[in-house]
This record gives structure tokens, C-alpha cells and sequence, in this order.
């Protein structure tokens, strides 16, 4: 073997000797500053919709009404608040069972999610048995099918099951999504490894206990993103087409009712648009970090 020379493309060097050193490229300040100030008009851009969205809650009727319209409010005023909560209070089923039902709905629908993809995805993921990439194909395949393709079918279903018209009817057809197992699928084949949990079977570990202990903490930022982006849809989910009874209907289409009868309740429902996103963003809000996380580390592997 000789020095210096090229075996198979690896170069050798004597003692002492440096090779070429990788080159460092490094960002100017006027570049840091350039990027900074592209994604700061994009940041802007971005959450102008929501401020204005909370400004038009605070404007009088002559400024909802004034043309051309003006993005900030001139004279706030609390009316719009106060003429919401006094037109909540004059429905003939209390709002309180509104809330109710868009609490429970969201809440055990997303539960539901949650586990049954992170389940499914795991299943797929790390048990080997004939079929499962067929299966998951065919899963995948459903994306292509708009919800209101299969409605007509989703119906039968539902009223040969007895559930039409119950919380049932909303709740379980959330527990399967095609987003969620998707979603659940990649980050457990790319954040859980196989060596990991096969020392867990040589321990004597059940499936459900590596699953619960190993698993679902090392999956973390993808179960928590998938509880954002379910829990948002079931809240601002309306009136379903399962459902006909008002004790059953939810927060969202109590507050359509409300703001449907003219322009008088223009501003109710500028006051409105506003309580609806609240929940959301503070859910997101307090979780953003580990929606990051999951967004920035989606399909990689080591």
C-alpha cells in the first residue's frame, strides 16, 4: 500500500499530512437579513386575515357597512359581543348543549383518531404478515375518494347500523381517516426502529405494552399534529346530514342560526367568526412546537 496514492477513490495521506479540508459555506449578513425580511412579509401576509378577522368584530354597523371598507376598527365597541351571547340566550335550546355537543363530539372524535390510526399504523409499520402493503396502498388509494362521492353510501350505512340521528353518526367515521394512518404510518416507520423493539420482545414485552411505552412517545410529535388538525375539523364541523334533531347539533351551526336572519346580525357574526377560531389557535398555539417538529422531520430516515 503506498501513500498518497487513490485506492477505490479513498485517498490516503502520511502522518502528519492534511487532506482537503471541507469548505464551510457561510451566510453574509446581508443574506441572514434578506431571508429574514422575505419570510417576515410572508409572516405578515399570513395572519392579516386573522386580524382583520378580530378588528371586524370590534366595528359598529355603519363601519361593517362602509365602503370602501377600512381594515381597523375607528370606534370599537363591545356591542357585537354583547349582541351574540343576548342572541345565545334567546335560542329555545339552551347553547350550553351546543357546547356540550361540539366538546364532546371533538373530543372523543379525535381520541378515537388518535388511537385507532396510531394502532393501524403500527400494525402496518412494524408487524410483518402477507398482505400489508396491498393493504396499505388500498388505503392510500382512498384519498382520491371526495367525501361527498361516498355520501349516498356513508347514509345507508349509517341508517342500517341504527345510528342516524345519534352522537355515533359523527364520532366513528372520525375514528378512521385516511390522513391520520398516513400520517402515523411514516413517522413509526422512520422514528421507531426495529432494533429497538426487538429487544423489547427478548425482554418478554407484550405488542400492547412496546406499543404504549416505546412506540407512542417516540411518535410523539405526529400523534400531537394529528390531534390539532382533527380536534380543528370536528370543531368547525356544521350541521350533519345524519343529525336532525337541535339537541344534538353543534356550537358551529347554532351560531350559523343566529346570524342568518339579515344584516342586522352582521356584527353577532363578525363576533362570532372570532369565537369559533379562538379554541383552535390556542390549541395550536400551545402544541406549534411539536407541529414544527413533525413537519420538518416528515420523510426522512437515517
Amino acid at each position: 500500500m503506498a501513500y498518497g496514492k487513490n485506492i477505490k477513490g479513498i485517498k490516503l495521506f502520511k502522518k502528519g499530512e492534511k487532506g482537503d479540508k471541507p469548505k464551510r459555506l457561510n451566510r453574509s449578513a446581508s443574506g441572514d437579513f434578506g431571508i429574514n425580511f422575505i419570510l417576515g412579509i410572508f409572516g405578515i401576509v399570513m395572519v392579516l386575515p386573522l386580524v382583520y378577522a378580530i378588528s371586524s368584530s370590534f366595528k359598529p354597523l355603519d363601519e361593517l357597512w362602509m365602503y370602501p371598507p377600512k381594515f381597523f376598527v375607528q370606534n370599537p365597541t363591545w356591542d357585537n359581543y354583547k349582541d351574540l351571547f343576548r342572541l345565545m340566550g334567546t335560542s329555545w335550546v339552551p347553547f350550553s348543549r351546543y357546547i356540550f355537543n361540539t366538546v364532546f363530539i371533538s373530543l372523543v372524535g379525535t381520541a378515537g383518531n388518535v388511537l385507532c390510526s396510531a394502532y393501524a399504523a403500527y400494525a402496518l409499520a412494524k408487524i410483518k404478515f402477507p398482505g400489508r402493503k396491498w393493504m396499505f396502498q388500498l388505503i392510500v388509494y382512498s384519498l382520491m375518494f371526495n367525501s361527498t362521492v361516498t355520501g349516498i353510501t356513508n347514509f345507508i350505512i349509517m341508517n342500517w347500523l341504527g345510528w342516524v340521528d345519534t352522537y355515533f353518526a359523527v364520532i366513528v367515521p372520525a375514528f378512521c381517516t385516511t390522513y391520520g394512518l398516513y400520517l402515523m404510518k411514516q413517522f413509526m416507520e422512520t422514528s421507531v426502529t426495529d432494533a429497538v423493539l426487538e429487544s423489547a420482545r427478548l425482554e418478554g414485552a407484550s405488542e400492547n405494552l412496546i406499543f404504549w411505552k416505546i412506540a407512542m412517545p417516540m411518535v410523539k410529535p405526529a400523534w400531537i399534529t394529528l390531534i390539532i388538525f382533527c380536534f380543528k375539523d370536528l370543531w368547525n364541523s356544521g350541521a350533519s346530514v345524519y343529525i336532525q334533531s337541535e339537541q344534538l347539533k353543534t356550537f358551529n351551526y347554532a351560531i350559523g342560526q343566529v346570524i342568518s336572519a339579515g344584516i342586522s346580525r352582521a356584527g353577532a357574526g363578525s363576533a362570532s367568526a372570532v369565537v369559533m377560531m379562538a379554541v383552535p389557535i390556542i390549541v395550536f398555539v400551545v402544541s406549534q412546537s411539536n407541529v414544527i417538529e413533525t413537519m420538518s422531520t416528515s420523510g426522512m430516515k437515517d
